[in-house]
């Protein structure tokens, strides 16, 4: 599967984004999805992760109430909603998939397939 992450952009704190993460190749298989970020001269982490059903969604303690993960099956699009963003929210944000299934904070170095970054940066 190929990931192509957009949405990216500059916007000023409190404000609002959506990402989007469209799937192309081998799309009828189930695959976990989730969001990663990584800031500048730092690793990377996660942000929230989507089970293959979309009935399982779990987030990082730093977005939750803030963040929204979702999937749109229709359409192959993963979405990340980001609200009342902060200015530690800046960073490149990716998307992956696996096949496998994983709960709570998902593991960076098991996620098979993974997207171009896509730069959020959030003014104070």
């Amino acid at each position: 599967v190929q990931l192509q992450a957009s949405g990216g952009g500059l916007v000023q704190a409190g404000d609002s984004l959506r990402l989007s993460c469209a799937a192309s190749g081998r799309t009828g298989s189930s695959y976990t999805m989730g969001w990663f970020r990584q800031a500048p001269g730092k690793e990377r982490e996660f942000v929230a992760g989507i089970n293959d059903s979309g009935g399982r969604r779990y987030y990082a303690d730093s977005v939750k109430g803030r963040f929204s993960i979702s999937k749109d099956y229709a359409k192959n699009t993963l979405y990340l909603q980001m609200n009342s963003l902060k200015p530690e929210d800046t960073a490149v944000y990716y998307c992956a998939a696996d096949r496998a299934s994983y709960s709570g904070t998902y593991p960076l170095g098991r996620m098979n397939y993974w997207g171009k970054g896509t730069q959020v940066t959030v003014s104070s």
